[in-house]
C-alpha cells in the first residue's frame, strides 16, 4: 500500500508508550497497533485528529506516501 503510518516514528520521538498514546487517544492497543503496523484500511478524521493532538504534530508527521 503506497500510505505509510509513521505513528511508531513520532512516539520514539516523544517518548511515548503505545499504551500511554493509546489511552490519551482514546483508542484501544489493539487499534493502535493496527494502524501502527499499517494493517489498517481506513482511519477516522477524529482519530487522526486526536492523534495529532496527543503527538503535537500534523497529519503529515503521521501519514506518508510512496510510490509503488
Amino acid at each position: 500500500m503506497p500510505i505509510v503510518v509513521n505513528i511508531d516514528v513520532m512516539m520514539a520521538r516523544r517518548k511515548m508508550s503505545a499504551g500511554e498514546l493509546a489511552e490519551r487517544v482514546g483508542i484501544t492497543p489493539a487499534n493502535l497497533s493496527i494502524l501502527k503496523n499499517n494493517k489498517a484500511k481506513a482511519v477516522r478524521f477524529s482519530t487522526l485528529e486526536a492523534l495529532c493532538r496527543a503527538l503535537d504534530c500534523k497529519p503529515a508527521d503521521l501519514l506518508d506516501y510512496t510510490e509503488e
